[in-house]
């Protein structure tokens, strides 16, 4: 019986966050990151193909600060990565090399929607990064905030209307910008097909046009997040919980259809994270270009929680 019940645990914990994850205690005088590789498979560790993805590596990401986890949005480049928790907290890593633990830096979205003593106002579920701006997506409160980088000084935010009936805790989950700067908003919904808003252009930007458009995830998953990849089409990452296998996932394709109201978006199966393959609770999504090569980096949200894992993958598409 005990295996059901941490499975069962597992799910609420992905569920329904505790409420404890704004960090009160004092941090250590240096924030560390370990990076601890893995084996796509334990057992084969010669494992290297994923369905379309060459495996290139993956880690696990343990720190001696406990603001660190939680990771449910994530922007890799060249010169290393941005993380976002679910908690609010904003860490920068240089990319992994080697085993040595780097130097991180940790630090609160101070601002948001709300104080940010209060995790509902700093439940950050995507990101979009571009040029010197990033847009934040705000679950629990619907919200969508831009912001100057590095240091996140707010620009610009709205409560979109087309996005207030969504479940604060199945709200805005996946969020793309497109090339022509229309940007799809994905809830998470409840299972089954789930709304998508296209908006017309800064979702940020209070009265951006906006139309519903409709996701259909693989069989019992939901959408945790979405990337564009070079040639237009969408990545899209979704997660789906159960009692024996606990944490599995999949990543899909989808081609974008004619961007008209209540048009369907629902992709083919790129790699499916099931079985023996290392997997948690795959949250974040991020696509690079190393040369011709098209890089996914997937991270995974350990809720804060010492039986499951900060997860950081590695894959390059296959074409």
């Amino acid at each position: 019986m005990r295996i059901p019940f941490l499975l069962v645990a597992l799910f609420l914990l992905a569920t329904f966050a505790p409420p404890g994850l704004q960090r009160r205690d004092p941090p250590p005088p240096v924030s560390f990151v370990r990076f601890t590789p893995v084996a796509l498979d334990e057992e084969d560790p010669g494992l290297k193909r994923l369905g379309r993805l060459d495996f290139l590596g993956a880690w696990q990401l343990t720190s001696n600060d406990a603001r660190f986890g939680g990771i449910s949005a994530l922007h890799v480049e060249a010169d290393g990565l941005l993380a976002i928790s679910d908690a609010g907290w904003r860490t920068r890593l240089p990319l992994p090399r080697g085993g040595a633990p780097v130097r991180a830096q940790i630090a609160m979205m101070r601002e948001g929607p709300g104080p940010p003593g209060d995790k509902s106002n700093r439940d950050v579920e995507s990101l979009v990064v571009h040029g010197s701006e990033a847009w934040v997506a705000y679950e629990q409160a619907n919200a969508i905030w831009r912001y100057r980088r590095p240091r996140f000084e707010r620009r610009s935010s709205a409560a979109p209307p087309a996005m207030r009936r969504w479940d604060d805790n199945a709200g805005a989950e996946a969020m793309v910008r497109l090339p022509d700067a229309r940007f799809l908003v994905f809830a998470e919904g409840e299972g089954g097909e789930s709304e998508v808003i296209l908006f017309a252009g800064d979702p940020a930007a209070a009265g951006t046009a906006a139309l519903r458009l409709r996701y259909r995830p693989p069989d019992g998953y939901r959408i945790t997040d979405a990337a564009l990849l070079p040639d237009g089409r969408l990545a899209l990452l979704n997660r789906k919980v159960g009692l024996f296998e606990g944490f599995t996932a999949k990543l899909t394709f989808a081609a974008l259809p004619r961007l008209v109201e209540g048009a369907l978006i629902a992709g083919s199966e790129a790699a499916s994270f099931e079985g023996r393959v290392t997997r948690d609770n795959f949250e974040a999504l991020s696509v690079t270009r190393e040369g011709e090569r098209t890089i996914l980096w997937i991270a995974s949200d350990d809720n804060y929680n010492p039986i499951q894992r900060t997860l950081l993958m590695k894959f390059a598409l296959v074409e």
